[in-house]
């Protein structure tokens, strides 16, 4: 899944006539495009997000009251102090991370000196603690992934073949936060409804969400493609301390909806919530046998058709957990992609979403072509589409 533009949420914002107050909410809310166009929309945003550094960016990012001045102020003085840290240190004595942290990364995802001289800054930005540290911290998980690492994006993240032996790490991160204050001098003068972010799982959420309180849904689940979502982050999650440990990372994606065979475990059973949909079980079947007639025998590959079933049934338990908190016809719209990945099965991710959303109460108003990618295990295209529906109540 490649993350949705700005302007897709402001589409679907007018086409679901929302006045200003209405409430926007943001499921899988990623770092924030859904919540952040419903505050600068005049809306209040609400964002669910299991992955912690996703929603620690979420989080920063939908805050406006923030003094600009003071924040590049109590930069400019961190970095002093990370540049006199940095020259303190010669190149025997370089900073790592402890050895469980290695192990959470992709190998060679960033190289010893950058990675020294970022923990540094780390520290130093840790040691100042500013009243906008977490806004630091932001840019600084963007400037090592942008600037600082051996990263490079495509429908997977990958470490490129030529690795950066050293980096402007101090000055890049000063230029990240230059463009942090240029954005928030444009609305920080304004008024603008609070927005709430949620680190939880989307699938269980009446412990913070208030009856008969959402106008509105916008947003992009995981796709059933075989992509593990907690690689996009994994660097500047390790680096910030959200993750330490195998563990704690085992933890986190048992709280994501299972959309890929490396977040399925023992005791997995959303696929309760799908057992009167024969087309996925149609589906989950044909992924299987394909297996058994390629002779593929990992254990990745033995899980591909009940991944497709957990995905749907996650989802299917998403949906009607959702039921109370809806107002009366409310708009929902779910940015979905149709998949090949289990062994080149097709999947009409969008089709199958709308007929169980039918089956739950919900009113299918359409499903919209969003836009089309080239997907490269079939060499065919593929379409993302927005479901939209109703809530009937």
């Amino acid at each position: 899944m490649l993350s949705f533009p700005p302007h897709l949420v402001r589409e679907y914002i007018q086409r679901f006539d929302l006045k200003t107050g209405y409430t926007l909410l943001d499921p899988f809310c990623g770092t924030g495009t859904t919540v952040l166009e419903a505050k600068l929309n005049g809306l209040i945003g609400i964002g669910i997000e299991a992955n912690p550094m996703a929603y620690f960016a979420t989080l920063v990012k939908t805050r406006f009251e923030v003094d600009s001045d003071k924040l590049t102020e109590d930069t400019n003085i961190v970095a002093k102090n990370a540049e006199s840290m940095i020259r303190n240190y010669t190149r025997n004595e370089i900073i790592k991370l402890s050895e469980e942290e290695y192990d959470l990364l992709l190998t060679d995802s960033i190289s010893p000196i950058p990675l020294h001289k970022t923990l540094l800054l780390l520290q130093a930005i840790r040691e100042y603690n500013s009243e906008y540290i977490d806004n630091q911290l932001l840019a600084l998980a963007t400037s090592t992934v942008k600037n600082a690492s051996n990263l490079h994006f495509g429908p997977e993240v990958g470490v490129t073949r030529k690795k950066k032996s050293d980096s402007n790490v101090v000055s890049d991160w000063q230029e990240m936060i230059r463009i942090m204050v240029q954005d928030l001098k444009s609305v920080n003068s304004q008024i603008y409804f609070k927005t709430e972010v949620y680190n939880a799982d989307s699938r269980e959420m009446s412990s913070f969400l208030q009856p008969d309180s959402i106008n509105a849904v916008f947003t992009s689940p995981p796709y059933p493609n075989e992509k593990d979502y907690t690689r996009t982050t994994r660097l500047e999650s390790v680096i910030l301390g959200f993750l330490k440990n195998k563990t704690q990372l085992r933890e986190l994606k048992k709280n994501l909806l299972r959309s890929n065979s490396r977040n399925v475990y023992k005791g997995d059973d959303d696929d309760q919530y799908i057992t009167q949909h024969p087309e996925v079980i149609k589906i989950a079947n044909e992924i299987e046998e394909r297996r058994i007639a390629l002779k593929k025998t990992s254990g990745f590959e033995k899980q591909y058709h009940k991944v497709t079933k957990l995905y749907f049934g996650g989802m299917a338990k998403h949906l009607e957990s959702l039921k109370p908190f809806l107002k009366k016809n409310a708009r929902l719209g779910y940015v979905v992609g149709d998949q090949a990945s289990f062994l080149q099965v097709y999947i009409p991710t969008g089709k199958i979403l709308s007929d169980i959303a039918d089956s739950l109460g919900y009113e299918v108003l359409g499903i919209d072509l969003f836009r089309t990618r080239f997907a490269t295990a079939t060499k065919k295209d593929m379409n993302e589409e927005v479901l939209v529906l109703k809530w009937r109540k």
